[in-house]
């Protein structure tokens, strides 16, 4: 059995969650023949390097969308002319998480995706049909998502425990406008998950949705042991903040 530590005291983000669990182990390969699976290549490819954060070397997980790129201009000149890319409900999601064939590996990259889905939809008032995801890339989301949930499988993780987490403040740039930070449906995740929060005196979102639902959808222990020994700790990046060290830590825990 297996106890996983996620130490959120920079924030939380999807792809700094699978840097840091690949750091711990799990398996690069393995995870890019699950994410073949999907069948959805001709949108993205991944990067995974080491990077230097504060002057400590972490993992760095990186989604590169193609799509940008391959497609004119004439998507993007009109709101009206969306490329499909962009929108895609959690039913759609969901079609191509179920390509998947390990079954423990698509029921949490579901449930993960639908605390994304059911925030969100609170947040701005529409029925969880309804939610697009389009705000981060549908693409990005399912990657890290299936990602995460590839890597918690792979290493055999039964019991997680998290850290209270740390958010900014200010407010973000997003479709919608500016929004508060913490945003609305990180705030709703926080808020239906009984997570700890600490608003911090650092301007910017350091918690995103996708991040917030993955730690609310594995956290199933409250109090970290009275003792721990340490086995293996992995890192993984934060990219939005170049100045300062964001990163998550997982760590591998023993109790004593």
């Amino acid at each position: 059995m297996k106890d996983l530590y996620l130490e959120c005291y920079s924030g939380v983000s999807g792809d700094m969650t699978v840097a840091a669990l690949l750091d711990l182990g799990a398996s690069l390969d393995k995870l890019k023949a699950t994410l073949k699976e999907l069948k959805i290549d001709d949108e993205f490819e991944i990067n995974v390097s080491k990077v230097l954060k504060s002057g400590i070397e972490a993992n760095d997980f990186d989604v590169i969308l193609k799509h940008e790129y391959e497609h004119g201009k004439e998507h993007h000149d009109y709101e009206h002319h969306h490329h499909h890319h962009e929108h895609r409900n959690l039913d759609d999601v969901y079609k191509i998480i179920d390509r998947l064939s390990d079954e423990k590996v698509k029921k949490l990259a579901k449930d993960i995706f639908k605390v994304v889905a059911v925030a969100e939809a609170k947040a701005h008032g529409k029925a969880i049909e309804e939610v697009h995801f389009h705000e981060v890339g549908a693409v990005d989301s399912i990657i890290d998502i299936v990602s995460v949930a590839f890597s918690i499988v792979d290493l055999g993780i039964e019991n997680v425990y998290v850290s209270t987490l740390y958010e900014g403040r200010g407010f973000v740039h997003c479709a919608h406008g500016d929004m508060p930070v913490p945003v609305p449906a990180v705030l709703n995740i926080v808020s239906d998950y009984n997570l700890d929060i600490k608003i911090t005196a650092r301007d910017g979102e350091l918690i995103t949705p996708t991040g917030a639902a993955i730690v609310a959808t594995l956290k199933n222990k409250e109090e970290l042991p009275e003792k721990y020994k340490i086995k293996k700790i992995g890192l993984g990046a934060g990219k939005r903040y170049p100045d300062r060290p964001s990163m998550v830590r997982a760590m591998l825990i023993e109790e004593d």
